[in-house]
């Protein structure tokens, strides 16, 4: 079946935007994107047809970093064992807000895997899943169910979660802020060692590892140890300390490891709360990180209090606040987050071949972020968000 999708504009990338433009659809999959003449030519006679011309057409957006166990109240670890429902319900507002790629970095008892099977034949956004993180014994998450206290036990629930489907492995490189009594937030957890037999041991099972790490040393460790992706990447050395190398910055760039921010709405109560001058100083790292020309990666540690699952444009316009344009916010959103989350082939681009993951929005994007707050069509490897 063809969908055809017609807008005033549409973004086969945020660099290259096409006026009166069109997207076609077929099976899960996009046959053209581009002109709207040489769109509508392609498609089938009795193809579905979505007419925007007020609207934009994008690549659907990414959250590389949420927890669906958790509800994003600030009884979140008191209400933490949640039905399959609850966290479907999350899913599906995220995919109702645009998202239409999620990466889910710590639940329990392989949660995130029985919500993706849960969805088969219906509109979800793609789902990635880690499964337990691994921590150290009472260390930061460890109700997770992920401690481990020896090399053996990091390989032993490596199998495990790569046996229930994980698509990445998680560790907690250094400890964090919601766990009592584990590690400071710039307190390392594993040594460099430690973090490579995690790394060399996913890699056994083709797995791409992401480390938690809010601690300059950590961070520095994790990518001596070769993951893909830090999550936070905070170069804490302090409570409100920072050390920014720029070797470990050069390193991930040569590398090709991402950085996610882990940054929510909530952004704004920070800087109310801290000041702008210690707002700017610890928000830094991400035109830091984007100057040495490491990934940056769209995410928002959803789930945790206040950073809720359906407003990913209110994460976005931090990038804003710090002088990114609206088009490198885009890309991050999309094609970077992509490219970083090794989808860059499948996904993250209007392009002919790739998944049928295509936001359309009221306006125009490039002109004001807010355009992705009025989402007019979501498709999901061409299924239509309810």
């Amino acid at each position: 079946m063809d969908t055809l999708i017609t807008a005033g504009r549409v973004l086969p990338r945020p660099s290259a935007p096409v006026l009166d433009g069109a997207v076609l659809v077929r099976d899960g999959v996009i046959v053209a994107a581009g002109a709207r003449a040489d769109v509508v030519a392609q498609a089938a006679p009795d193809a579905v047809r979505h007419d925007f011309p007020t609207g934009t057409a994008l690549a659907g957006l990414f959250n590389a970093h949420v927890h669906l166990a958790f509800d994003a109240s600030r009884e979140m670890l008191a209400h933490f064992e949640f039905p399959l429902s609850d966290a479907r319900s999350r899913l599906t507002s995220m995919l109702r807000s645009g998202v239409t790629t999620v990466r889910d970095l710590g639940d329990r008892g392989h949660l995130g895997a029985a919500v993706r099977s849960s969805f088969a034949g219906e509109a979800a956004p793609r789902l990635l899943v880690s499964g337990p993180p691994i921590t150290v014994p009472d260390g930061h998450c460890h109700f997770f169910g992920g401690a481990v206290s020896s090399d053996s036990e990091i390989r032993a629930l490596i199998d495990e979660n790569a046996a229930a489907g994980a698509d990445v492995i998680k560790v907690m490189a250094s400890g964090g802020q919601i766990t009592e009594g584990g590690a400071d937030m710039w307190e390392s957890q594993f040594s460099s060692r430690e973090l490579a037999v995690v790394v060399s041991h996913a890699a056994a099972h083709g797995l791409p590892v992401a480390a938690h790490a809010h601690g300059a040393d950590a961070i520095s460790a994790a990518v001596s140890a070769g993951v893909s992706t830090v999550e936070h990447c905070s170069f804490l050395t302090g409570p409100r300390t920072f050390d920014r190398p720029d070797a470990v910055a050069a390193r991930m760039a040569s590398a090709g490891i991402s950085a996610c921010s882990t940054s929510s709405r909530n952004w704004r109560v920070i800087v109310e709360k801290l000041g702008e001058p210690a707002a700017t100083a610890m928000y830094g790292r991400l035109p830091w990180l984007e100057e040495h020309g490491v990934r940056l990666l769209a995410g928002t540690d959803a789930g945790l209090p206040g950073s809720v699952f359906d407003d990913p444009v209110g994460a976005l316009e931090l990038y804003e606040w710090l002088g990114f344009s609206r088009r490198r916010i885009l890309e991050i959103a999309t094609c970077d987050s992509a490219a970083g989350l090794g989808l860059g082939e499948v996904t993250g681009r209007l392009e002919a071949g790739l998944a049928g993951d295509v936001l359309v929005v009221e306006g125009d994007p490039l002109a004001s972020l807010g355009a992705l707050r009025n989402p007019l069509l979501v498709l999901a490897q061409g299924r239509a968000a309810a």
